[in-house]
């Protein structure tokens, strides 16, 4: 008896003391798995139509206003209450409400980003050899070139003619429209191919774009070519040099996806970060009335660095914060160094097919709710923010005050590889910031995989935060 007595005794110790990773499907009741499953359906229509930052920009927009959100401008009044939006040109998008309290209290907001690995277009692209006609390519952001090899591509992207216009182009998403792809070798003459590392099994200059084999007229020299040019120009009105004034990018071509017989996870390409990029803006929606001012920033270029007028090292963001502040009364230094920020960015979920990259206890795994991440960086927390004791804290009560499932996590092994987010770009401006996101599996692939309850938590723990 005594025995059973020190054991029961030894298990509420456990409990007290000891951290429990929760799983969403033991915790939650069916009608949050429910509605977790519904608002993945609005997530699935935002992806497929939002396959790169600019078709993102107008699709949160469009969402935006149909909130009532407004458009501003610098130096235009704001009132409490009041919703606007900042269309930074079409490929990074700044969301606020005005909140009941002043604003020398802070901003409370996300940054996500709305970019993702690619191929894109060059500008010279178009040429033909031995009787097909390609596309030059580079690459965009850290991809496996191999996995983007014999499938199925779409092309999306905006060109600037030489009259001054612009036109878009999205080609390959509509059932009846063509594809495009990139050749790969079959295995029956790869021997040479398969003995190089993963890394050079494609190189870089062979991720050449398939795009006609049928000459305009015969015997033609570059007949191919001009076909296919003449198709471009009959349809968009854009010639060979228009290319030079052109963003066109190649994509996977396919839909948004449930994934299993439960239907519990989505397939997708873009999931980094878009899988973020939706639930801050659906939070900043959901909140009404917030007392603290808030912001979701969409961001593009973070996969090459945040580099660039729309990248989150661009001073445009916190020039938004410094004119609302100038405009309330407020000196922007006091704003910035009492706001808070969610780095919203995703993380690599535990895999068991590859479990040697992890160390378990300190990663994360898909149903486990949204997932916090202290630092990032590599060899030596290089390049991380690595938030405060106090932040994470804040933080951590925050989520469990509110009831969301939450975990923790690294990016793989100590020295096994790593990578950055926008946070410490956003530390830099005397912001409290820490990263919070997604665990998906296959990031950076062509096709992602996430669980529909770790969205959901990520968008009621951004709601949670707006709401603080």
């Amino acid at each position: 008896m005594a025995e059973n007595m020190e054991k029961t005794t030894a298990q509420l110790l456990k409990e007290q003391l000891f951290h429990k990773t929760k799983n969403t499907y033991d915790e939650l009741e069916d009608a949050v798995i429910d509605a977790a499953y519904d608002y993945a359906e609005g997530y699935k229509k935002y992806l497929d139509a939002g396959k790169t930052e600019r078709e993102c920009v107008k699709t949160s927009i469009a969402m935006l206003e149909a909130d009532g959100f407004v458009p501003y401008s610098f130096g235009m009044p704001v009132v409490a209450g009041g919703k606007y939006y900042y269309n930074n040109r079409g490929r990074s998008l700044s969301a606020f409400v005005i909140g009941t309290e002043s604003i020398a209290n802070g901003v409370y907001f996300t940054a996500s980003h709305i970019d993702s690995p690619r191929i894109d277009l060059k500008a010279h692209p178009l040429y033909e050899a031995d009787g097909l006609g390609f596309l030059k390519t580079h690459y965009y952001g850290g991809i496996k070139k191999y996995q983007w090899t014999a499938l199925p591509l779409a092309l999306h992207g905006t060109v600037m003619k030489a009259d001054g216009t612009t036109v878009d182009i999205v080609v390959g998403e509509d059932e009846t429209d063509p594809v495009f792809y990139i050749d790969d070798l079959l295995p029956h003459l790869a021997a040479q191919q398969m003995k190089k590392p993963a890394a050079e099994v494609i190189a870089g200059e062979q991720l050449n774009i398939l795009s006609g084999s049928r000459p305009y007229e015969k015997n033609l020299p570059e007949g191919i070519k001009l076909n296919i040019m003449k198709t471009l120009y009959d349809k968009y009105g854009i010639t060979e040099s228009d290319f030079i004034s052109a963003e066109i990018s190649a994509v996977p071509a396919f839909k948004a996806r449930d994934i299993g017989f439960d239907r519990s996870l989505i397939g997708s390409y873009g999931h980094d970060d878009r899988v973020c990029a939706y639930p801050s803006l659906t939070a900043l929606m959901a909140v009404k009335n917030p007392v603290h001012t808030t912001m979701a920033v969409l961001a593009d270029k973070e996969e090459v660095g945040s580099e660039g007028n729309a990248g989150m090292q661009s001073i445009v963001y916190f020039d938004i914060i410094a004119d609302l502040a100038k405009t309330l009364g407020v000196s922007d230094i006091v704003v910035r160094a009492n706001s808070k920020c969610l780095s919203s960015d995703v993380n690599a979920a535990f895999d068991p097919n590859f479990p040697e990259v992890n160390e378990r206890k300190n990663s994360c795994f898909v149903n486990n709710g949204v997932v916090i991440t202290k630092y990032t960086g590599a060899k030596g927390k290089s390049g991380t923010n690595d938030a405060s004791a106090e932040f994470a804290g804040y933080v951590r009560n925050l989520l469990d005050a509110a009831g969301i499932i939450w975990q923790t996590s690294e990016l793989g092994k100590v020295d096994q590889g790593g990578g950055g987010t926008v946070a410490k770009f956003i530390a830099k401006q005397n912001v409290d910031v820490i990263d919070l996101g997604v665990p998906v599996i296959s990031m950076h692939a062509p096709y992602e995989v996430v669980s529909k309850t770790d969205v959901y938590m990520t968008h009621k723990a951004i709601e949670a935060f707006f709401k603080a």
